[in-house]
C-alpha cells in the first residue's frame, strides 16, 4: 500500500474527527480523570478553522483511494523570549494518531518524517511534543525515531 502525506482538507474532517475519537478513548480508558470519553479534542467547526490555520498544520496520510489513514496536528511555536533563553521556532507535534487498523505499517514513520521536513523547509530549530505517561506504545514509537525526553512534567493528586 502506498502512503501520501498532504495537507488535510475539509473532506477529510470525517476521518480526522473518527481518529481523533480513537486517541480521545484510549486517553480516557487510561485517565479517566482528565479525559471524557465521547468526546474529540476538536469539533467540525474547529477543525474546518485549523485547516486554515498556516501556523497549525494538520497532515494526513492517505492511501492510494484518498483514505485517511493517519493524521500530524502541528503548531508552529515561538516560546516567549527571557534574558534566558535563546531565542527560536519550534515545530510542536499537538497529536499524532495512526488508525489502529492499519499499525505496523510504517504510516506513522512516514508522517513522522514528513513532519521532520516541513519543521526544517519552515526553519524550525526542533520538533516537540507531549506524550502521556500511561502511553508506553507511543513513547516506544517516539524514541525509535529518534526523539529524547526534554523536561518531564510531574504531578501529585490531592487528597
Amino acid at each position: 500500500m502506498n502512503t501520501n502525506i498532504r495537507r488535510a482538507a475539509d473532506a477529510d474532517i470525517p476521518a480526522l474527527l473518527r481518529l481523533l475519537s480513537q486517541v480521545l478513548e484510549l486517553h480516557a480508558q487510561n485517565r479517566p480523570d482528565i479525559f471524557i470519553p465521547g468526546t474529540t479534542k476538536y469539533t467540525e467547526p474547529e477543525l474546518q478553522e485549523l485547516l486554515r490555520d498556516e501556523t497549525r498544520p494538520i497532515y494526513v496520510a492517505a492511501d492510494d483511494d484518498g483514505a485517511v489513514l493517519g493524521y500530524a496536528f502541528c503548531q508552529l511555536r515561538r516560546p516567549p523570549f527571557t534574558t534566558t533563553m535563546v531565542p527560536f521556532t519550534a515545530f510542536f507535534i499537538d497529536d499524532l494518531c495512526v488508525d489502529e487498523t492499519v499499525r505496523g505499517q510504517h504510516i506513522g514513520e512516514a508522517l513522522f518524517s514528513h513532519v521532520l521536513s516541513e519543521a526544517k523547509r519552515l526553519g524550525c530549530r526542533d520538533v516537540t511534543l507531549n506524550v502521556w505517561s500511561f502511553n508506553e506504545g507511543a513513547r516506544a514509537f517516539y524514541e525509535r525515531m529518534g526523539m529524547t525526553p526534554k523536561e518531564t512534567l510531574m504531578e501529585i493528586r490531592v487528597p
